[in-house]
């Protein structure tokens, strides 16, 4: 119930918004019916690539009403040979040719990275078809790393009966070092406070808490710490903290009594993979929460990658998310 209600949230916080995402896959049939929701309940104006002929047809046929959706066909657009001469400028010193570059933008994940780049859309919900792969290289290639950020990262809301924590990073990198995980941090902090409206307390976690121990793998998290506090000195973050002293308030005063962190940190901020993926289905599969991503970040503008079993109520979701972080 948690979870509706904080999604419930995020959809009206959306509709206020007024964004408009472009939703590429058209031939996959749950796109098109989460097109239609995000229209009705107009939480965002909604484009969609593919041959109109053939959407309008698919449509029909599953009875979705496209009224209000724009539909534009990569092929026809004339957009396509301006999109074509931009990513052969962006690509051609790694060898791509004119003709390459005019087939990847015939590809409707990455022209609509490419609407998202100039402007005609604020934010790309992909992946009910294409790869994580290609969904990256298409946001990386087309939409580009946000200023000042040095890696594309994943965070999950964690959503209990009665908190909403942020936990990163939980899918994508390996063991990012000192200044990736500070980049990390940084990020997940900007959007914890875009979908749930709290100021941001962050802790950076480890098997030590303020030299209770010492190992090289404390020493990333600590230097990690202090990047943060120097790119970002508007930001409540402390570390290193155990999970405990993070966020139970009377092992927080106990192990570190100075730290305006411990014992109320709502963003997690792993030091690796292995941590981070343990911990948030640990937190979902014993702890009862909704986890609530993974979601993409460190973009200049949000270019979401679905999971192909998605269901139409994760796309909708992941839109308004979308818009809320554009």
């Amino acid at each position: 119930m948690a979870e509706i209600e904080l999604l419930n949230q995020i959809r009206s916080k959306a509709s206020q918004r007024k964004k408009t995402i472009v939703l590429p896959e058209s031939h996959d049939e749950r796109i098109l019916k989460a097109a239609e929701v995000l229209t009705k309940e107009k939480i965002a104006s909604i484009i969609t690539l593919g041959n109109e002929d053939k959407i309008r047809n698919d449509a029909k046929k599953i009875g979705v009403d496209l009224q209000g959706i724009r539909i534009i066909d990569p092929d026809k657009s004339d957009k396509l040979s301006d999109f074509t001469n931009y990513f052969f400028n962006l690509r051609k010193h790694k060898g791509v040719t004119i003709e390459q570059a005019r087939e990847t933008m015939r590809r409707d994940i990455f022209f609509g990275g490419m609407m998202v780049n100039q402007g005609m859309a604020d934010g790309s919900v992909s992946g009910s078809f294409a790869t994580t792969a290609d969904v990256m290289r298409a946001s990386i290639f087309c939409v580009g790393m946000k200023e000042g950020i040095s890696i594309v990262s994943s965070f999950f809301l964690m959503v209990f009966p009665n908190a909403v924590y942020s936990f990163a990073d939980c899918a994508v990198n390996p063991n990012p070092d000192a200044k990736q995980l500070a980049d990390i941090a940084i990020s997940t902090a900007d959007n914890h406070k875009k979908l749930t409206g709290e100021e941001a307390y962050i802790a950076m976690l480890s098997f030590s808490t303020k030299g209770s121990a010492e190992h090289e793998l404390i020493d990333k998290v600590r230097e990690a710490t202090k990047i943060v506090q120097e790119k970002r000195p508007d930001l409540n973050v402390d570390g290193e903290l155990q999970f405990d002293a993070a966020i139970v308030a009377g092992v927080g005063k106990k192990k570190a009594p100075d730290s305006k962190v411990a014992g109320r940190a709502n963003v997690l901020i792993f030091p690796d993979l292995n941590a981070g993926n343990i911990g948030y289905k640990i937190a979902q599969r014993l702890g009862g929460a909704e986890a609530v991503g993974p979601i993409s970040q460190g973009l200049k503008k949000p270019f979401f990658d679905l999971s192909r079993g998605c269901s139409v109520d994760d796309i909708v979701n992941t839109a308004a998310i979308a818009c809320l972080m554009a």
